[in-house]
């Protein structure tokens, strides 16, 4: 297993709180030969990121990494520039944020995607994103494919990322129901990714943060094994403990994939 932690205090709409996360762990699980998950945290920076990658001859462990990589660079130089969030919303602001996220998530495609072309052993390579970015008193998400950014907000479990596979569009367009989805032979079909094309379409969020927040960004190894009545429960073990619960938890349920969790708390 691999992980990091960091902390730090920040101003969030108007008041101080601690940011006791992040802690960060990643585990290659019980069927893969290698991890091709990659994570980033920066609590200095407010910058999360999860990347589940895709592709044979190693190709999804480079995918993801360089992904990581250029949302970090591309969120390090444009935050630079953005005034920190807070209430009342400045709404020129909260736009140019998510258009910073936006983009840190296009350089990452046309990053991957032309690693790809350039490399025919790579040929089709790409990765999922799920990104935080904190920011005063507000949390900036950007998602691309099926891993998942949850909120866990006074005990309630909110899921705050579209999962952006087929199995999720046929649900939205009530084509399937719950029951037809848990056995259907399209589960993993990825609608979007980061790299597979030049361009992608990125969803983001803007999100005020509550004091007492849990943020957990995860793979789809992780999430593809809990139950919602899991989460809360888990979370309230707290920092290292959580984190390393849920990789067991997916362990114990299987671990068929890599499994990959960042946990974010404020006080």
């Amino acid at each position: 297993m691999a992980s990091r932690r960091s902390s730090q205090k920040i101003t969030a709409a108007g008041a101080t709180y601690t940011k006791r996360g992040g802690f960060g762990l990643t585990d290659v699980g019980r069927r893969r030969a290698a991890n091709e998950d990659a994570f980033y945290m920066d609590d200095a920076l407010g910058l999360y990121v999860v990347a589940d990658g895709m592709g044979g001859h190693a190709a999804g462990e480079v995918a993801s990494q360089e992904a990581v990589d250029a949302v970090y660079g591309m969120v390090k130089r444009g935050s630079r520039d953005l005034r920190p969030l807070s209430l009342p919303l400045d709404e020129a602001s909260a736009r140019a944020t998510c258009r910073m996220m936006e983009s840190a998530i296009q350089s990452a495609t046309y990053m991957v995607f032309s690693l790809a072309e350039l490399d025919q052993e790579k040929s089709g390579m790409g990765t999922t994103i799920s990104a935080m970015f904190v920011t005063g008193g507000f949390a900036v998400t950007a998602q691309v494919g099926d891993s998942r950014i949850y909120r866990i907000s006074k005990g309630v479990v909110e899921q705050l990322t579209e999962d952006h596979t087929l199995i999720a569009w046929q649900l939205k367009q009530g084509l399937i129901t719950e029951e037809e989805a848990k056995v259907s032979p399209h589960r993993n079909v990825i609608t979007r990714a980061v790299g597979n094309r030049e361009y992608v379409e990125v969803d983001t969020r803007l999100v005020p943060i509550e004091p007492g927040d849990r943020f957990m960004l995860c793979s789809d190894g992780l999430h593809g094994y809990l139950r919602e009545t899991d989460v809360a429960p888990v979370i309230n073990l707290g920092g290292r403990a959580a984190v390393k619960r849920f990789i067991d938890l997916a362990n114990e349920r299987g671990g068929k994939d890599n499994i990959t969790a960042i946990l974010v708390e404020f006080d």
